[in-house]
């Protein structure tokens, strides 16, 4: 009888993972070190290199202190940084995002001329450099869209002269990505790559980032401008809307919880996609791994191969360095 049933056998799957090799050649879902991108704080001063509290191995740098840190990425064969900077200073219209003479433009230019090859993607938002620390400048205690967007248009214009190859507006303001289009164009700027937050959640996992990039709300949340976590089909107004407006690339933001948008999305949508595996979800990963619940190495593994799998072709990850070195490893 137990012969007869297994002569009925249709198909043995058993047969394709027997072996650690067999199971290599024929997997469907691959990462590279070519797909991440790492994000990278940029502080004022010099000779700082600061740990970021929340974020075990993550790190702040002075702009003279880049040089180093990039080096040990590209030798991990990690081909582009995502940029965030921290100002000395802040006021109400976060002059520092648009500054010639900002950090970020600063650290641009610095590593411009050391890396050539290397995609330098920097972040366009006013939160970081507002006194407030919401992402556009306020009408009373409203964010004012409209007012914002040739703030952001000028963050964006100072970063591409400074040899940024990508600008990526990231304070989820109606007409963002048209605007800053615009700027580019109208400065001869138009080879310069526009990568949208298209999708950004008003998320409970940012906030290890906002204790990073000093960028905490003073007053209320940013669920005005922000993405509902629950709408889906809102999410993909936002990623057309983007697209219309001339993005080059989309992004979905945060990964984890929103797999789900994320395939969406790569099903509706033909441009490249950029997935970010935030500081929350980053962060809480470190914790359980530092306290014996998780086996760090595997659950990395596991979560960016998922974030992958829905349909990323570009992700976000604190876990960058960590997960090129196990790469070349042969995780």
């Amino acid at each position: 009888m137990l012969e007869q049933q297994k002569l009925r056998l249709e198909s043995r799957g058993r047969r394709l993972r027997r072996t650690d090799a067999i199971r290599r050649i024929l997997n469907e879902t691959r990462l590279h070190t070519d797909m991440l991108v790492a994000p990278v704080f940029v502080i004022e001063g010099t000779g700082l290199v600061e740990d970021v509290e929340g974020m075990p191995g993550v790190s702040r740098y002075t702009v003279d202190r880049l040089p180093a840190y990039l080096e040990r990425l590209t030798g991990l064969g990690i081909r582009s940084v995502l940029l965030f900077g921290v100002p000395a200073a802040k006021d109400d219209s976060g002059t520092g995002a648009y500054s010639k003479d900002g950090v970020i433009p600063r650290a641009i230019r610095s590593l411009r001329s050391s890396f050539q090859e290397l995609v330098i993607m920097a972040d366009v938002c006013l939160c970081e450099y507002t006194s407030h620390g919401h992402c556009g400048v306020l009408s009373g205690k409203i964010v004012d869209n409209d007012r914002t967007l040739p703030l952001l248009a000028r963050a964006a214009l100072e970063y591409a002269k400074a040899g940024a190859d990508v600008v990526a507006p990231s304070a989820m303001m109606d007409g963002q990505v048209l605007a800053i289009r615009a700027g580019l164009e109208e400065a001869g700027l138009d080879d310069t790559i526009v990568m949208g937050y298209s999708a950004k959640h008003a998320s409970a996992f940012y906030k290890p980032f906002r204790s990073a990039a000093g960028s905490a709300p003073s007053f209320g949340d940013r669920r005005s401008y922000q993405m509902q976590p629950e709408n889906v089909r809102e999410a993909m107004r936002e990623i057309e809307q983007d697209v219309k407006e001339g993005a080059d690339i989309v992004m979905v933001k945060p990964a984890l919880a929103y797999l789900d948008v994320i395939s969406r999305a790569r099903k509706r949508f033909d441009l490249p996609l950029a997935a970010y595996n935030v500081s929350g979800e980053y962060s809480m990963v470190k914790a359980a791994a530092q306290n014996g619940w998780l086996d760090e190495k595997a659950a990395v593994q596991e979560i960016l191969t998922g974030i992958r799998r829905a349909g990323s072709d570009l992700i976000i990850t604190y876990f960058a360095e960590e997960a090129a070195r196990w790469l070349k490893e042969g995780w």
